[in-house]
């Protein structure tokens, strides 16, 4: 129908008694069809008086602060997991700092090294970003804590293809988060854990 109808991002497909009218199906199947096409950011669903099903704009973004990931498929779905890492992050950064070892010390320092190297690129920086993370949460005892933070780092790296910009617009800001990534690890690796829930807190906080 939006290939049929020349339609564009923003335009009205139609709502969800028409499609139902027009298919024969019921209210679930097509509740169900429109939910999965949301996800695969096709289509925006639009509830209420005047809503239905919209053209999706191309290439939709999830931000995750100040840096922009681009998504392709289901953005919402990414948009939720990073929602449950970063509720996981204060739980996995304290038992970092209580039970980490001179292997993950040193494991620590050297991508924290790794992420100073990758300043030069928005994209590497992220990558690099991730990478620390999933060391640290290595490091919990907290299997399944663990388990659901890496998955959900994981799934949001698959399906994001690239930072955005890349064209040193955003050197004050990586400057600024390789600060509070070697505030992060250094309060780990001091066994510090009020410091590294501090740490946290900033690493949360609106840049």
């Amino acid at each position: 129908m939006i290939v049929e109808r020349g339609l564009g991002p923003g335009d009205l497909i139609g709502t969800m008694d028409e499609f139902r009218d027009r298919s024969g199906y019921g209210r679930a199947t097509i509740s169900e069809a429109a939910r999965l096409l949301n996800d695969r950011g096709s289509v925006e669903i639009r509830p209420g008086r005047g809503g239905g099903l919209f053209v999706a704009q191309p290439n939709p973004i999830v931000r995750l602060r100040h840096t922009l990931l681009t998504v392709r498929k289901m953005p919402t779905t990414v948009a939720d997991a990073i929602a449950v890492r970063e509720a996981l992050e204060p739980l996995i950064a304290a038992d970092a700092a209580q039970h980490r070892s001179r292997q993950d010390i040193s494991d620590l320092r050297k991508h924290l090294t790794g992420l100073k190297r990758a300043m030069t690129s928005t994209d590497r920086f992220m990558r690099a970003n991730w990478a620390l993370h999933e060391r640290i949460a290595e490091i919990s005892p907290n299997h399944l804590a663990r388990a659901v933070y890496l998955s959900m780092t994981r799934f949001i790296t698959d399906l994001s293809e690239h930072a955005d910009p890349d064209d040193g617009r955003d050197a004050d800001y990586l400057r600024l988060r390789l600060d509070v990534h070697a505030e992060l690890v250094d309060a780990i690796i001091a066994g510090d854990v009020e410091r590294t829930m501090r740490a946290v807190e900033r690493h949360h906080a609106p840049s």
